[in-house]
């Protein structure tokens, strides 16, 4: 990939992205800009570790940027824009990981009719297989739609939706590693209580989520087919689905997603109502 990137922050989602990029065959590292507030550590390792060019000089890392990835925390994405601003065009493609913060939201904060696209990954972008969904404002062309799915296709899969999903996805994807590793916790805490050796109970656990997603991926069988084919009756597994059943563990979980996905709306108002009392302020 031959466009200059410039990264408005450094940290853990800025990195796995970074790293993506800069594994791509083809793709000149040097072209790749970064910049954070204060870590002047964490610029030189990104630097020695993937070759990109650190700057916190705003024109020269936005000076020919074809993109610009806003990796902040949603709090500082008013701050970070404001300073920014200045310094972009129309024809640059800007891309925020910022949960919460809307395409509009965004648009306010630059003051440019520009394309903006908003992006939802998660962190197993960190060892490359993060689930993105994208959404973007009206001034997004196809090109620009294309561009951002490579970015995140080096860390994952990513794929497009109405940005009105996007608290549904971040309900779903955006947290679902934290309910896998819960999830984690319980099999372990159970593998102590009958008897198995911790590193033995880590590899089966593994290996049996991995196995059951890789099922999952390609059967076209749906997910109560393949359960049901493992469950013969009076059997074992039988008889720990009935556990689950009896405990509300499908409802539970149904409600922690649903409940998560409204936490993230509520999120998202509370943070546009911020970012305009921010702005009337200025």
């Amino acid at each position: 990939m031959d466009k200059k990137i410039a990264f408005l922050g450094a940290g853990s989602m800025a990195e796995a992205l970074i790293s993506g990029l800069a594994a791509r065959k083809g793709s000149q590292s040097a072209n790749i800009w970064v910049s954070n507030r204060t870590n002047d550590n964490q610029l030189a390792r990104l630097q020695k570790e993937y070759g990109v060019t650190p700057s916190r000089d705003l024109p020269s890392l936005l000076r020919g940027a074809d993109v610009v990835l806003v990796a902040v925390k949603p709090k500082d994405v008013l701050a970070t824009l404001t300073q920014a601003r200045e310094f972009l065009r129309k024809d640059m493609l800007l891309i925020s990981v910022a949960a919460g913060i809307s395409t509009a939201s965004l648009q306010s904060i630059t003051h440019i009719e520009m394309p903006i696209i908003r992006a939802m990954p998660n962190t197993s972008a960190a060892v490359g297989k993060s689930a993105t969904a994208l959404s973007g404002n009206e001034y997004v062309k196809e090109k620009d739609k294309q561009l951002a799915k490579d970015i995140f296709g080096t860390v994952g899969m990513a794929v497009y939706t109405d940005e009105n999903k996007m608290d549904a996805v971040t309900g779903l994807s955006g947290s679902g590693p934290a309910y896998i590793y819960y999830l984690i916790e319980a099999m372990q805490l159970s593998a102590e209580q009958i008897g198995l050796e911790p590193q033995d109970a880590q590899k089966l656990i593994i290996q049996t989520l991995m196995g059951a997603a890789e099922m999952v991926h390609t059967s076209d069988k749906p997910p109560l087919t393949l359960r049901m084919e493992v469950t013969s009756p009076g059997g074992t597994t039988e008889a720990g689905i009935r556990v689950l059943e009896e405990r509300g563990v499908k409802e539970a979980l149904i409600e922690c997603i649903k409940t998560a996905t409204n936490r993230s709306s509520e999120m998202g108002i509370e943070l546009s109502q911020k970012i305009s009392e921010g702005m009337l302020s200025n």
